[in-house]
């Protein structure tokens, strides 16, 4: 059996991708919960995952003998191992868009990503109206997001960035829950695509478990004393 080994799922944005990308797609896996305690050599969650992965991150698969880390890595294995899934657009120029949509978001967005962090439980709009207004690059990237999803919408029609679903909307779930979280303000068809993503199958499971964790982690909530 597949594993997949991931985060707490209020917090865990880079669990969340494979995870959502395996659930929508269905691709059979065993989810193994690795919850956050500290970041210390010596904590819990580094003694699990450090023998599966040398930079102590989740998240993880385990697929046999084969041990796949780092989520962009996750997401073309199973696109290579389950091609029936087709998990990346079958056009290749619109496949290339779509591989370079992720490599931007794995690689980018570090304002809102720092600023914003994911937090699925959260109802944190005062503080996102506080984080626009003092961080530059919070609002651009924001207004990249905009025009990117925007961009991709009006050439391809939606429901989803590139038609169908593919791992380039299940890379953005993420980023769709921050948006919900910290109220940040985007046009219509922005907000209705992410309505359209946070009301799939795969990203509402997610959510769901999310919200029933109940958990506080004092690392990833640098914005409140307690939930």
């Amino acid at each position: 059996m597949t594993q997949l080994y991931i985060g707490n799922k209020n917090y865990s944005s880079w669990s969340m991708r494979p995870w959502v990308l395996m659930k929508q797609a269905g691709i059979a896996f065993e989810e193994v919960m690795v919850r956050f305690d500290s970041m210390d050599a010596g904590s819990k969650f580094k003694r699990t995952i450090l023998p599966l992965n040398p930079t102590g991150t989740v998240p993880v698969l385990k697929d046999g003998d084969i041990v796949v880390y780092d989520t962009l890595a996750i997401c073309e294995y199973l696109a290579e191992t389950h091609p029936d899934k087709k998990l990346w657009p079958a056009d290749r120029a619109r496949r290339a868009q779509a591989r370079s949509a992720c490599a931007e978001m794995h690689a980018g967005f570090g304002s809102l990503r720092n600023h914003c962090t994911m937090n699925i439980e959260a109802d944190l709009r005062q503080q996102g109206q506080i984080i626009l207004r003092d961080q530059a690059g919070v609002r651009a990237d924001l207004e990249r997001i905009v025009r990117l999803w925007g961009g991709l919408l009006e050439a391809y029609g939606g429901p989803m960035l590139f038609g169908e679903f593919s791992i380039a909307d299940a890379y953005y779930a993420p980023v769709c829950t921050r948006i919900r979280t910290f109220g940040l303000p985007v046009p219509a068809p922005i907000s209705a695509y992410v309505d359209r993503v946070l009301a799939l199958p795969g990203v509402k499971a997610w959510i769901d478990e999310a919200l029933a964790e109940k958990e506080f982690v004092l690392i990833d909530e640098p914005y409140r004393l307690q939930r």
